[in-house]
């Protein structure tokens, strides 16, 4: 069992019994991959509602955590609140392949804790919705400097009319 197990006991084969679990557990490997993750040693607090039903343990509630990131636009660091609802069912036997099932009287949320935080992640994070950025041609930040800009490129189509006028300055 993983970290993340709960101990369901009390609630097994007792349809109509219910009990609240509010937990906090720290992440040994990182959740996430890319621009934002949620970091390795971070919290993930989680608030759930456990229910025996007939066909297992019921688990919904709701998980709370920081993500960091890079701004995709500025390449700033940024830190980000994650907060995910979790609705899913324990079963006491497998039947279907995909099921989650009770093993040893537990029940082992990090298969449901890494599914809803990864695709809760943003894949473009962003600092603010009006990012500037930064330049195509030097990498300055365009929120410091809006006004940053380059001259315009010459068109080469004009390279040897500017060699010409060169020859003639010298």
């Amino acid at each position: 069992m993983s970290s993340f197990s709960i101990a369901v006991h009390d609630l097994m084969h007792k349809p109509g019994h219910m009990r609240e679990a509010d937990q906090t557990f720290q992440l040994e490997e990182p959740l996430g991959a890319g621009l934002a993750v949620v970091p390795k040693g971070a919290d993930i607090r989680l608030s759930l509602r456990l229910e025996s039903v007939h066909e297992g343990i019921y688990v919904s509630g709701g998980l709370k955590t920081q993500a960091t990131a890079e701004c995709s636009r500025c390449l700033e660091p940024l830190t980000m609140p994650i907060q995910v609802d979790i609705q899913e069912l324990f079963a006491y036997s497998l039947e279907v392949e995909d099921d989650l099932v009770i093993q040893d009287e537990q029940i082992d949320l990090e298969p449901v804790i890494v599914d809803s935080v990864v695709l809760n992640l943003p894949f473009t994070p962003i600092c603010s919705a009006d990012c500037l950025g930064l330049c195509a041609e030097c990498g300055a930040k365009l929120n410091e400097d809006p006004n940053h800009a380059h001259e315009a490129p010459i068109d080469s189509r004009w390279s040897e009319l500017k060699k010409l006028a060169q020859e003639r300055e010298d």
